[in-house]
């Protein structure tokens, strides 16, 4: 069978990758083309374009950036008429997935969506949009399928694809002796995987650094991204570890995390954390009165309840974040919370493999 694939940041990537993998184990002359990035790649997908050349955030950005984005759409969209697809899989990337989906609808070609969209945070009528161009949808968090059923559509809950990623992963025993750590309590700092955020992020922490010297800080930094972005991170001292989140997280005892994937992963670790985001004034403005849910972080959205303090935009400050970070670090009840809070996330999340169960469900469909 033909596939094609489409994903359009890091974390979607991965995952694609991964569900790459599966459809291979059940389908031997599986044929992969689409967009995605080095995971995808490596995973044996003819690419048309990498992601990283459309990834935008914000609407601001979006807004500037719109004819480029109009300009891969155009080039997918040939590329999916030319390659002929049994099936096109979407990985998250709404807004430029649900464009294509419609497309996609006019050529009579299969529609599978995993990682369905966040129309559940806002714009919540999307789910009509989805229903309309898509033969099946897949839900990687637990409070979607009664989300979704809400607007007539049967969406299975497949696990978490986090789940796929933690179940491979082998610590390595030599991280604290690489990188000169364990001497003091270390604390991860996540500023992001895209550039845009990464820059919005880092000046905080990194004067939150300066401040605070009982604690070892390690930001988890990705190669994806220029060396430039981490220079005053580098100038301030701040250990930089490429591509290894989690290592990092499993000798973390606390962390700050930029609202994001990243906040589940840190969770699954069982490593307190204080959630912080910063946008554009223009894009927080605009923001603020489209979204439709209480909190913006994966963990407090599947508790259905406060488990980790965000800090959003004006209450990302030093003030803000070391006094948060002081809880989270020593023993005791603030500590304790979270980590209580953690035990009820993974009960939710549940044990299936969402790689292997998406890959079922798509070839079944396909065939």
């Amino acid at each position: 069978m033909k596939y094609y694939l489409i994903a359009g940041e890091r974390s979607g990537d991965l995952h694609a990758a991964n569900l790459m993998a599966e459809i291979q184990r059940l389908d031997a002359n599986a044929q992969f083309r689409g967009m995605g990035g080095d995971y995808m790649i490596a995973q044996g997908l003819q690419v048309a374009a990498h992601y990283e050349a459309v990834s935008l955030m914000g609407f601001l950005e979006v807004l500037m950036g719109f004819r480029k984005v109009f300009k891969y759409l155009k080039r997918i969209k040939v590329d999916i008429e030319t390659f002929r697809p049994d099936a096109i899989i979407l990985v998250d990337f709404a807004g430029f997935n649900m464009r294509i989906a419609k497309f996609a609808k006019s050529r009579d070609i299969p529609v599978h969506y995993y990682i369905a969209p966040k129309v559940w945070a806002w714009n919540q009528k999307r789910a009509l949009t989805l229903k309309k161009y898509c033969h099946r949808l897949y839900a990687i968090l637990p409070f979607e399928p009664a989300f979704f059923k809400r607007f007539g559509m049967e969406v299975p809950y497949v696990g978490n694809p986090l789940r796929d990623e933690l179940d491979k992963f082998v610590p390595d025993r030599e991280f604290l002796a690489t990188y000169n750590l364990g001497k003091k309590p270390i604390v991860a700092l996540l500023p992001g995987s895209r550039r845009q955020e990464v820059m919005a992020m880092l000046d905080t922490m990194i004067g939150l650094v300066r401040e605070q010297q009982q604690w070892d800080f390690v930001i988890a930094g990705v190669r994806n991204l220029p060396e430039e972005v981490y220079a005053e991170a580098r100038k301030a001292g701040v250990n930089v570890v490429f591509d290894r989140t989690y290592d990092l997280l499993s000798v973390a005892h606390g962390a700050v995390v930029t609202s994001g994937t990243a906040t589940l992963e840190t969770a699954l670790f069982n490593v307190p954390q204080v959630v912080v985001y910063r946008t554009s004034t223009f894009t927080y403005a605009i923001a603020k009165n489209l979204v439709k849910v209480p909190f913006i972080s994966l963990v407090n959205l599947i508790a259905d309840k406060e488990v980790v303090r965000e800090l959003i935009q004006h209450e990302y400050t030093m003030q803000h974040l070391g006094n948060e970070l002081k809880m989270l670090m020593e023993e005791g009840a603030g500590r304790e919370r979270i980590l209580e809070g953690y035990v009820l996330i993974q009960e939710k999340l549940g044990t299936k493999k969402a790689s292997q169960e998406t890959a079922r469900l798509i070839y079944a469909n396909v065939l």
